[in-house]
C-alpha cells in the first residue's frame, strides 16, 4: 500500500492548480477529484466498515462519493495540500487499524483497496496525458524511440482446439474474474501483436472511413452520426509508426477487423492466448508465468508515460508466443460484459453487476498506465463499443487458416 501510494502521489509532483481541477474529458473527472476518492473509499471501507469508525471528514463526502456530484461539477475542490493532508489523516488511522485488523477475515478486501486505488490513478495518468496533448510547451513527453522501431508485425498464432482454465480465484481477484471454470474453445488464430498505427493507416488511406462494407450497421451508424474519420489523438506524422494504435473504439476496430479478413478475439480467445500453458496444463496469471511485472516484461506502472513498440519486450510473452499482452494499450474483444455462471458481487453490487446490462464490450490486458496490482490475464475491462480512449488498441483473431 505504501508503495502504490508513492507511485500515486508521484503523479501530482509538478501538478499545479489548474491542472488539479481541470476536467480534461467529459467521461472523465478532474485528477484532484480522483485522488480525494481514493482517500473517501479507503476510509469507508477500511475505517467505517470494517474497524466500525464513525465517517471522517463529512464535509468532503458529497463531492468525492461515486454517486455524488455530476463530473462536470467535480472541478471545485479542496487545495492541494488539503487534499495530501486528507489522505495522510486517513492513511495513518488505516494504518494503525492495519495492526489489528482481522486479516483472515479480511484480506481480500484490502486488495481490493489497493486495486481501487491502482484503477485510479491509471484515470490520472491518462487524463494527464490528455492534457499534455492540449498543450504544446509539452511535446517532449511524446518523445520518439527510434531504436525501438522495427519492422511491422502481421503473423498469427494457431491456438490448438481444447478446454483451459478461465478466470482467477485468487485473493487479488475481482469478483468478475471469478469462478475459474474450464472452458472449450475450437481450433483459432489469434495476431502475435496489436494493430500498430502503420497496419491502421493502410484501412484509413483505403477509405476504410468512407466504405459502409467494413462496419456493422450500429458501427455505421455511430460513424455517420459522430463524423468520425480518423481515431482520437490520431497524429498525422509519427516516428512511432510499430507502437499499437490507440484511441480507436470497438466500432473501429471491428471494422478493421473485417478489412483484413478477421475478426476480433472474443474474450475467451484472448485469455487462452494469453495466460494457458499447454505444456503444463495449468493457467498462468501473467504471460510470462509467476514472476509479478516490472520494467523487463512489459509497459505498465507509466514506465515510459506512452506507447512502445510492439515487440519491445521478447521476455513477456505468453506460453503460446503473444507479445505485448500485459500493459502497453487495453485490447478490445468481441465478448459482452457479464458475470460468469456463479457469480457473486463483492464487496457491492455497483462494482461490476450494474454493468452486465448487454451494453459494454470487454477489454483485456492492461495499458502503459496501469499500476502492477492491476494486471494479470484474467482481469477484465469494460467500455461503451463507443468510447475511444487514449490507453486502448485491439489485435485481431480469426477461425480460418492463416
Amino acid at each position: 500500500m505504501e508503495n502504490c501510494r508513492a507511485g500515486t502521489l508521484a503523479l501530482f509532483t509538478s501538478v499545479d492548480r489548474e491542472t488539479f481541477c481541470c476536467q480534461a474529458h467529459p467521461e472523465f473527472s478532474p485528477i484532484g477529484w480522483h485522488l480525494g476518492h481514493i482517500g473517501y473509499t479507503e476510509a469507508l471501507w477500511l475505517l467505517e466498515k470494517c474497524a466500525g469508525k464513525p465517517p471522517q471528514f463529512k464535509q468532503y463526502h458529497p463531492l468525492l462519493t461515486a454517486d455524488g456530484l455530476p463530473k462536470k461539477e467535480r472541478v471545485f475542490l479542496p487545495s492541494i495540500a488539503e487534499i495530501y493532508s486528507y489522505l495522510e489523516t486517513i492513511r495513518n488511522q488505516v494504518f494503525a487499524y492495519l495492526e489489528i485488523a482481522p486479516l483472515e477475515e479480511q484480506e481480500r478486501l484490502w486488495r481490493f483497496i489497493l486495486q481501487h486505488e491502482s484503477q485510479h490513478t491509471e484515470i490520472i495518468s491518462f487524463v494527464l496525458q490528455l492534457q499534455r496533448l492540449k498543450n504544446p510547451i509539452s511535446h517532449q513527453y511524446f518523445a520518439t524511440d527510434k531504436e525501438q522501431m522495427t519492422d511491422d508485425k502481421t503473423e498469427m498464432i494457431e491456438i490448438p482446439a481444447g478446454e483451459f482454465e478461465m478466470g482467477n480465484d485468487s485473493l487479488d481477484a475481482l469478483d468478475n474474474e471469478r469462478p475459474v471454470r474450464r472452458v472449450y474453445l475450437d481450433k483459432y488464430w489469434i495476431d502475435r501483436y496489436p494493430v500498430t498505427i502503420k497496419q491502421y493507416r493502410q484501412f484509413i488511406n483505403v477509405g476504410g472511413y468512407k466504405n459502409s462494407e467494413f462496419w456493422s450497421p450500429e458501427g455505421w451508424q455511430w460513424l455517420q452520426e459522430n463524423g468520425i474519420t480518423q481515431p482520437l489523438y490520431w497524429r498525422e506524422e509519427t516516428t512511432q509508426e510499430n507502437h499499437p494504435v490507440c484511441g480507436v473504439s470497438w466500432y473501429e476496430a471491428d471494422a478493421y477487423a473485417r478489412f483484413v479478413g478477421k475478426r476480433l478475439p472474443t474474450e475467451a480467445e484472448w485469455e487462452k492466448a494469453a495466460s494457458w500453458d499447454a505444456q503444463n496444463e495449468c493457467r498462468r496469471t501473467y504471460p510470462w508465468g509467476e514472476i509479478e511485472p516490472n520494467s523487463q516484461l512489459c509497459n505498465h506502472n507509466n514506465i515510459h508515460q506512452q506507447t512502445t513498440a510492439i515487440n519491445t519486450y521478447p521476455n513477456g510473452q505468453s506460453a503460446y508466443g503473444l507479445r505485448d499482452v500485459l500493459g502497453n494499450v487495453w485490447e478490445w474483444t468481441s465478448t459482452w460484459f457479464d458475470g460468469y455462471p456463479g457469480f457473486e458481487f463483492f464487496p457491492y453490487r455497483g462494482y461490476s453487476q450494474v454493468y452486465f446490462d448487454g451494453k459494454h464490450r470487454v477489454l483485456k490486458g492492461g495499458s502503459w498506465a496501469t499500476r502492477p496490482w492491476g494486471l494479470r490475464c484474467s482481469f477484465r475491462n469494460w467500455y461503451y463499443p463507443s468510447v475511444r480512449q487514449i490507453i486502448a488498441g485491439f489485435r485481431c483473431a480469426s477461425s480460418g487458416n492463416f
